[in-house]
């Protein structure tokens, strides 16, 4: 095969005895995906030496299978690396959220003198059953879009506007990501916890999915115009415990890989060798219909931390093995080379304690949605070039003028000095107390990127190629990571509500465990705190849901009756995400759901008690 890139159950007893009618049926759906998987993985042992091969190649040590970095790559997924160019800067919103350390107390994260948190509102799924914790299943159906065009207003709303990538989440093992400890893969032995200095070296995946719409993917969120993408994510932190020491040269390294039909990265996925190629979709990227049915498999077989993707609707199935043989590497904190290197699970179960030490969100076994970026604008202004390796859009801007913007539009900047920023006031959006991005300070320096709507002519290795947008579209994430005024989309009465003017929601059945049973237990969660200028993340006074500034509303997770998924109502829930809807049963509490700020972990984390997983109470029968 070519490389194309060569050159822990807890006393809630839920689940046991016989499972309902809708699992038995899942269990039917899951048996030829699972063998989907397997044909894939001994189909990736005949690339394995193309793989390895060219990548001892591209290197420079090749004795101690060392690869020196490449001047433009994906060591630092914030891209403020003073030493590297990010190849994908504008993908900063799709990053891990790292929390830090200050004074012995929990404190927000700075790369390079820049705040680079971000909002991610998710579920925790908890339990003690063994292979939990690497193990599972969803099932879900993908959002449809308005038949009419998202408005500068934001009237009308596409999916891409709200939540730039829906993701799955789960601790894998890297000894040489924080706090460079030995990590032994599948093992509950392993610890999480903040305080440990002996806490396992990890990782985190976030198996993230991409609205349509927006493209292109280099430099925007899309895959295609009109279909969605999925692709594999592992952020690991290269500092040492209680973040003692920090490479700032590649501080957040990102694996990256769109799941492919034959599970071959379309280009190098490792943090050292990311070029153009590894953000464009080709022929071989699975591409997913909105309305499609899809189920997810995770798993860790000895292959490599594995995920599947199967469309129900088409029979298409797209995958990806974490592997050295696929191009995967770990980072060495001291000179940023890799290191090609397998990824496994971190721990055997999903205990409440399987946490991820160095992150914002507990990590764990998470359904999320990445929200904060978007911005739609009745114009743009202040010209913004982006060009990277292999790729260049001349037509990239850095100031919404009107729409949701509630002023006259953060920028432009020059270096890191901005015009206009702005952040979270008690009673709106109020001025920055600064205008230096690298000062830290939780403010909107900038709207940037922005995109007009309509298409444009993009270079991806030289050859013209056109990109579209539906709308005159901000980011908020060249010079900060997000909306952190809180004026955008995501924080207006623009989610799925059943109005024809706003996408449906993303819906989610399970997750299962291997053995077909739910996840017992749940927590609610999010760090949308910790990018709230008036929250303390010590004490937690300030932090609220929703945030103050120029937001209306904050979206939430509710339950229907299952009607559209294995074809039939029965006594199951699905997840939705959004606003309350024409057939939400339940919407547990709305925005208290998300509990209060966790001040004994990172204040700027808010959080619920474990509750039982409301999905399987039998509330929708």
């Amino acid at each position: 095969m070519r490389i194309p890139w060569s050159g822990r159950e807890s006393s809630t007893r839920s689940g046991r005895g016989s499972p309902p009618a809708s699992i038995r049926r899942w269990r039917l759906l899951l048996v030829p995906a699972i063998g989907v998987a397997v044909v894939c993985q001994l189909t990736l042992t005949g690339a394995s030496a193309v793989a390895s091969t060219s990548t001892a190649a591209a290197g420079t040590s090749v004795a101690t299978g060392a690869i020196a970095p490449n001047k433009i790559n994906n060591l630092d997924c914030n891209g403020f690396s003073p030493k590297y160019t990010s190849a994908a800067p504008g993908h900063r919103g799709l990053c891990t959220d790292p929390r830090g350390l200050e004074d012995g107390k929990s404190s927000r994260f700075e790369d390079n003198g820049h705040y680079i948190g971000h909002d991610e509102p998710s579920v925790k799924f908890i339990s003690n059953y063994p292979t939990s914790g690497y193990a599972m299943s969803y099932l879900m159906k993908m959002p449809r879009d308005p038949a009419a065009p998202p408005t500068s207003n934001g009237s009308v709303t596409d999916y891409a506007q709200l939540s730039v990538a829906p993701w799955f989440g789960l601790g894998l093992c890297d000894p040489k990501s924080y706090p460079q400890n030995p990590c032994t893969p599948r093992s509950d032995t392993n610890s999480g916890l903040i305080n440990d200095p002996n806490a396992a070296g990890a990782a985190f995946m976030e198996l993230q999915f991409y609205p349509p719409g927006f493209t292109p993917f280099n430099d925007n969120i899309s895959c295609d115009p009109t279909k969605w993408c999925a692709a594999l994510n592992i952020d690991s932190l290269e500092c040492t415990f209680g973040f003692a020491t920090c490479n700032n040269n590649c501080i957040e390294p990102v694996n990256f890989a769109f799941l492919q039909t034959n599970g071959v990265p379309a280009g190098p996925p490792s943090p050292q060798l990311t070029n153009a190629n590894t953000f464009t979709p080709n022929a071989n990227t699975l591409k997913i219909n909105p309305g499609d049915q899809v189920e997810t498999d995770i798993s860790d077989p000895a292959q490599g931390f594995t995920t599947v993707v199967k469309d129900l609707t088409t029979h298409q199935t797209g995958f990806m093995v974490a592997s050295a043989a696929n191009g995967f590497m770990n980072t060495n904190i001291a000179d940023c080379s890799g290191t090609p290197f397998t990824f496994h699970a971190e721990y055997n179960t999903a205990a409440q304690q399987n946490q991820t030490p160095w992150a914002a969100l507990e990590g764990g076994v998470l359904m999320q949605q990445e929200i904060g970026h978007s911005e739609v604008c009745s114009s743009l202004a202040n010209k913004d070039p982006f060009h990277g390796v292999g790729f260049s859009d001349p037509n990239v801007w850095d100031t919404c003028v009107g729409g949701s913007d509630s002023g006259t539009g953060e920028g432009p900047c020059n270096g890191t000095i901005c015009q206009n920023a702005t952040t979270e006031g008690p009673n709106g959006v109020v001025a920055c107390p600064t205008n230096d991005a690298a000062s830290g300070a939780n403010c909107e320096f900038a709207d940037g990127v922005c995109f007009k709507a309509g298409t444009r002519t993009v270079l991806v290795n030289g050859v013209p190629t056109t990109a579209s947008s539906r709308a005159n579209e901000c980011l908020a994430n060249r010079f900060q990571n997000g909306d952190l005024d809180f004026d955008g989309l995501p924080y207006q009465h623009a989610w799925p509500d059943g109005s024809a003017n706003h996408p449906t929601s993303f819906q989610y059945l399970g997750p299962f465990q291997l053995s077909t049973r739910p996840y017992p237990q749940v927590q609610f969660e999010t760090d949308l705190a910790a990018s709230e200028a008036l929250c303390d993340v010590v004490t937690g006074a300030g932090c609220t849901v929703p945030p103050r500034g120029g937001a209306t509303f904050y979206p939430f997770w509710s339950l229907s009756p299952q009607t559209h998924m294995l074809g039939n109502r029965n006594a199951t829930c699905v997840w939705n995400f959004g606003d309350n809807q024409p057939n939400t049963l339940r919407n547990l509490g709305g925005d208290a759901q998300y509990g209060t700020p966790n001040v004994d972990r990172f204040g700027g984390t808010i959080i619920s008690p474990v509750l039982p997983n409301p999905q399987f109470t039998g509330i929708c029968s």
